[in-house]
């Protein structure tokens, strides 16, 4: 008897698991990550001065992303062979 050899079929379900993990992971491992984006520029006369806006993503965000990383990972569905 042959076993047969079981592909893992790789899903979106499967990469969107997988990067909410990576996702999870780092902002837990760095306590947070925070974010600066562009913000709206002012000008005063001739002076143009740029600003930015920061934003942070709190651990407890990461640990989400971790757990329905996770979660989406196991989850039951789909038809079993």
């Amino acid at each position: 008897m042959q076993a047969e050899k079981k592909r893992f079929k790789m899903n979106s379900k499967g990469i969107v698991a997988i990067a909410l993990i990576v996702l999870g992971l780092v902002v837990l491992a760095y306590s947070g990550i925070t974010l600066k984006t562009p913000g709206k520029p002012i000008d005063l006369g001739s002076v143009h001065i740029a600003t930015t806006n920061r934003h942070f993503i709190p651990p407890v965000a990461g640990t989400i992303m971790l757990v329905g990383g996770v979660v989406l990972l196991f989850a039951g569905g789909g038809k079993k062979d």
